[in-house]
């Protein structure tokens, strides 16, 4: 965790993983370019205080029939500060060089919760982008620990097995963020649907050897 007067850095989504081989170098293939359907304007009102991006609304909207609904309310403001959450794609190394190759950052600034995507992800499929909003959705203060971070890794898991069940599309598509979210899948599978080897990964990931254990609201061990 890194703080400063102002902004605080309370989740990062950095997939480093030892123990697994895969290509980062392979080059990205865009979901095909189907037109959205516009958003209506009732969406456009719920989200506009979070997003006016397209993709992301889309996402947001594939939460509600999986276990990634809290986060989507946490995000329209159900959360520790009671405000929505403002997500944006951006340059991440405009924060800070180390994040450069992040996938997305949580970030605190004056009493308000921030998602950065990188935008690389931008054009990312919307499933793909759904999971990984429900995992950032849950850090909502400046503590993080083991247990937070093994359960956000788990529902975001368990959000991406939802919506790619039976969209063979989706596997056809080569993006990073798709591999993110096959790799932990795989973990996943590999617990039987539990938090067993993805608590194995969070432990043993690098960016993570110095939390603690718990913080406020995950003092249990999944």
């Amino acid at each position: 965790m890194e703080k400063c007067k102002k902004n605080a850095l309370y989740g990062a989504c950095a997939l480093i993983i030892s123990f697994m081989t895969i290509s980062y170098a392979a080059a990205i293939v865009e979901p095909p370019k189907v037109p959205s359907a516009p958003i209506s304007e009732e969406l456009s009102k719920i989200y506009k205080k979070s997003t006016q991006d397209t993709n992301v609304i889309e996402a947001l909207e594939l939460l509600k029939e999986t276990s990634g609904e809290y986060s989507r309310k946490a995000i329209l403001g159900e959360n520790l500060t009671s405000k929505p959450i403002k997500i944006e794609f951006k340059n991440l190394s405009q924060i800070n060089p180390v994040y450069a190759n992040f996938d997305a950052l949580g970030w605190k600034k004056s009493g308000k919760l921030y998602i950065y995507i990188n935008n690389k992800h931008q054009n990312a499929p919307k499933e793909a982008l759904a999971a990984l909003l429900a995992h950032e959705a849950i850090h909502q203060d400046e503590f993080n620990s083991l247990n937070e971070e093994t359960y956000a890794w788990t529902l975001e898991a368990a959000v991406w097995t939802q919506l790619s069940e039976g969209k063979t599309e989706l596997q056809a598509i080569s993006h990073p963020l798709i591999e993110r979210e096959n790799v932990i899948k795989k973990l996943f599978e590999k617990g039987n649907y539990t938090s067993a080897y993805i608590r194995k990964f969070v432990v043993s990931n690098k960016g993570y050897q110095n939390l603690p254990e718990r913080s406020p609201g995950f003092e249990e061990n999944l």
